[in-house]
């Protein structure tokens, strides 16, 4: 019995898989739901192997490790078993038998054959995508045969993952997950009452393109966004500021005027807009003078000759 194997035997590791294979030390609880099977999951590892100090794998040291999904890109049989088990904000220990891992032929020259590993793991976050992975694998022609609940869950869920990718700061990702979404939510509704649910939906990925296009720094498309999300909602506050916000980078001072003059009318209070207005007011300020000193230039060779 190798050394790892000893160690998960006299702590009393729960074994998960039956055999003695996969055994599990939990060191810190989670909460919520378990990760669900075909999950996209973004965890912080690192595995040892016996009679190892150091670390023979681990991105623990990244500031965001991306999301993998389970049964594509998690590669180890013992490791996909562990996180099905596990909730967000849970760090574990896990001991692998060579058949969880890599094998008897092990992975030269870093792993040895038959080698038994342990693995630190922390789930840091998970979307449950089977559904929508599993939708935009279908021909057009099938996705609309789906009910528009189910659409619109499958948007829902291509939101959550452009929010995350958003959150950390991978804007091009977030901004084809966001595209993704709203590509389905062209089917003509059946009733009024569809109609308002597709809005809806509509409005909020629209709102979410338009600020990513800002962070991408690219305001003509952001405003083109924001004008598309003013169709649905002409009094929507968040778009008239993004679009004021566009209008702005573009140095359309007028028409960032109108768009965050309306936005302050329908939030008074709102301290962002209210920023973005004494932010205009300086830019407008700077561009006037600029151009005063430009006239004054160009006419001072006619002053001096007269």
């Amino acid at each position: 019995m190798s050394p790892f194997q000893c160690l998960a035997r006299g702590r009393g590791l729960r074994d998960l898989s039956g055999d003695g294979g996969v055994r599990k030390e939990e060191l810190r609880p989670g909460s919520g739901q378990a990760v669900p099977p075909a999950a996209s999951v973004a965890v912080k590892y690192t595995g040892y192997l016996e009679h190892w100090d150091e670390p023979f794998c681990t991105n623990c040291y990244s500031k965001s490790p991306g999301l993998m999904k389970l049964g594509k890109d998690i590669t180890l049989g013992g490791l996909e078993i562990g996180l099905l088990t596990m909730k967000k904000g849970e760090v574990a220990r896990f001991v692998f038998t060579p058949d969880y891992a890599y094998g008897r032929q092990g992975c030269p020259p870093l792993i040895p054959p038959n080698a038994t590993v342990m693995f630190e793991v922390e789930v840091l976050d998970f979307l449950d995508s089977d559904e929508s992975d599993a939708f935009f694998e279908l021909t057009a022609e099938q996705q609309d045969t789906f009910p528009l609940q189910k659409v619109l869950k499958v948007a829902d869920t291509e939101r959550e993952f452009g929010n995350y990718l958003y959150r950390k700061r991978h804007f091009e990702g977030a901004k084809d997950r966001y595209k993704r979404a709203f590509s389905i939510l062209g089917r003509s509704p059946s009733s009024e009452a569809e109609q308002c649910q597709m809005d809806a939906s509509k409005l909020l990925v629209l709102l979410n393109l338009s600020l990513t296009y800002l962070k991408l720094e690219r305001p003509a498309q952001a405003l083109a966004y924001g004008e598309k999300a003013l169709e649905i909602d002409q009094r929507n506050a968040k778009a008239l500021f993004r679009c004021g916000q566009a209008c702005l980078c573009m140095t359309e001072y007028e028409k960032a005027r109108d768009f965050l003059v309306r936005a302050q009318h329908i939030q008074p209070f709102n301290h962002d807009i209210n920023n973005e207005l004494k932010k205009l007011a300086s830019c407008y300020k700077d561009y006037m003078e600029k151009e005063k000193e430009m006239c004054c230039r160009m006419f001072a060779p006619l002053n001096s000759s007269g």
